[in-house]
């Protein structure tokens, strides 16, 4: 009898590319990993080099295909950041960088976007209130047409960067409706009343295929005749890779950023979560944050450590009542607040505040923002279960998944395998070339925990007395986040 066929798994993330060659037991064969960069050249610009991912994407097959396995390698499945824009021309050459989910340029014509539909008529045109803010396709539309008209003139396709891949891959621009955040409705196509607020939107956007539909055959390579998945963002990969596709189940991915998610079919819209269509029975309530792990990287290069270091100095600290706060809103804040002017903040320091105490504060505060995510995320599921799958490169610190677990009050159950994004992006493919059954079933036999973390009575306790100090420090610094933001930069001499 023949072997079953092994699986490749891609995830092109916010600081790096993510590639798994997965036996079909599970077992991780070979892994590749390859770092990129994030350039700022302006005030609130965030932006990636597509070629430095595709250059990733051939390093991670060329190793692959010299694994002996390589033969039986049978589907590949590719996930990525969302809200991270490339616009291309006819050849699909980039016009410019990719334009990121951090990004907050269109922070101007996102505002106006906004205000032009009401809640109510977001609600019927997407199933729930998603804000239209500094991240949206529409937004980045509008401020290149805004900005770099002669760039928007030549675009003719804006595209996520796994579809971006995708196409080079396999000569084929589709997308999906999961991916096509604040654009798809409840019937998985775009949403007319969304669309026709920016002008050419609908011609630039890619088709829509279900996500466990095959894009198209890779084309060149070791690796031609290859199918490819249509595959979804990372969020909804790295569920899958956490283990999470059934009703009331619940994740926490952390990266670069936290994203809280929860499978509940109650819909109770909450202000600032996104609730997505109902696909192949999953209905997500989703509350992804700003900056997760880009805090801890934020605060090793001010010290020179590593993130690594960062928290074995924390764990040297007792968190108390008295310790030092950190709102981690480097880059403004996302989920629930939505808020693109506030700015991180320390409170409490004092002369005996060393790198080991900012390093325990990060931490904590960190995990506030995802308990406020969170809340919210349940208010919207109507559900609040008190065990999630947790899992992300931020997940490999066992006394920062402790933080976690005490400040969110319930236990995290992490994940053998790191890379979550690409463990689901496998399965997606495996789903797509008939090889592997239904999402529950595949999730249920390739992803194993590894350690399940409760919380402490005591220090839970503590957590909810900050955690309300927490939600006062955002209201405090609110108005003099906006205010700085209002005097923008100092007149030219």
């Amino acid at each position: 009898m023949a072997e079953a066929p092994v699986l490749i798994g891609i995830d092109i993330g916010t600081t790096a590319v993510k590639a798994v060659m997965v036996a079909p037991d599970g077992a991780v064969l070979d892994d590749y990993a390859g770092g990129h960069a994030t350039a700022r050249p302006a005030a609130g610009h965030a932006e990636q080099d597509p070629a430095i991912w595709l250059d990733h994407v051939r390093k991670a097959l060329a190793r692959f295909a010299a694994h002996p396995r390589a033969g039986q390698v049978g589907a590949m499945g590719i996930t990525s950041q969302v809200n991270t824009h490339c616009f291309c021309d006819a050849a699909l050459i980039p016009l410019a960088p990719a334009i990121t989910w951090q990004d907050t340029r269109a922070g101007a014509e996102a505002a106006k976007l906004d205000a032009s539909i009401s809640p109510e008529a977001k609600t019927a045109a997407l199933g729930a209130p998603i804000p239209i803010d500094a991240s949206h396709a529409l937004s980045r539309m509008a401020w290149m047409a805004a900005h770099r008209p002669d760039l928007w003139g030549q675009t003719r396709h804006v595209l996520l960067p796994k579809d971006w891949i995708i196409a080079q891959l396999t000569a084929q621009v589709v997308s999906d409706p999961l991916s096509a955040v604040g654009l798809a409705g409840g019937d998985l196509a775009y949403a007319p009343a969304i669309l026709d607020l920016m002008p050419r939107a609908v011609d630039v956007l890619p088709g829509l295929r279900d996500p466990l539909q095959v894009a198209g055959m890779v084309t060149s390579g070791p690796f031609r005749g290859l199918p490819v998945a249509t595959g979804t963002m990372d969020a909804w990969a790295a569920m899958f890779g956490l283990g999470v596709a059934d009703e009331g189940e619940a994740m926490y991915l952390s990266g670069t950023s936290e994203v809280l998610g929860l499978i509940s079919a109650r819909r109770q819209p909450e202000a600032g979560i996104i609730t997505f269509p109902d696909w192949r029975g999953i209905t997500l309530h989703a509350g992804p944050t700003q900056a997760g792990g880009a805090s801890l990287d934020w605060l090793g290069r001010l010290l020179g450590q590593t993130p690594a270091a960062l928290c074995q100095l924390a764990a040297q600290v007792q968190l108390t009542d008295t310790s030092p706060l950190f709102l981690p809103h480097l880059e403004g804040e996302r989920a629930p607040l939505w808020d693109p002017a506030s700015r991180g903040s320390f409170v409490g320091l004092s002369s005996a505040t060393g790198p080991a105490e900012l390093a325990a504060c990060v931490l904590e505060g960190v995990a506030f923002s995802a308990r406020l995510a969170f809340d919210a995320v349940a208010r919207s599921g109507d559900t609040a279960p008190m065990v999630l799958r947790h899992g992300g490169g931020g997940a490999q610190s066992d006394h920062w998944c402790q933080i976690r677990a005490d400040v969110l009050g319930r236990s995290l159950a992490r994940v053998a395998t790191p890379q979550a994004g690409a463990m689901g992006a496998l399965v997606m493919g495996g789903i797509a070339a008939d090889i592997l059954p239904d999402l529950v079933t595949a999730t249920r036999a390739l992803v194993q925990v590894d350690h399940v973390f409760s919380p402490d009575e005591k220090a839970a306790d503590r957590a909810t007395r900050r955690f309300a100090l927490y939600s006062a420090l955002y209201q405090a610094t609110a108005p003099v986040n906006a205010a700085l933001l209002q005097a923008g930069p100092p007149a030219a001499q």
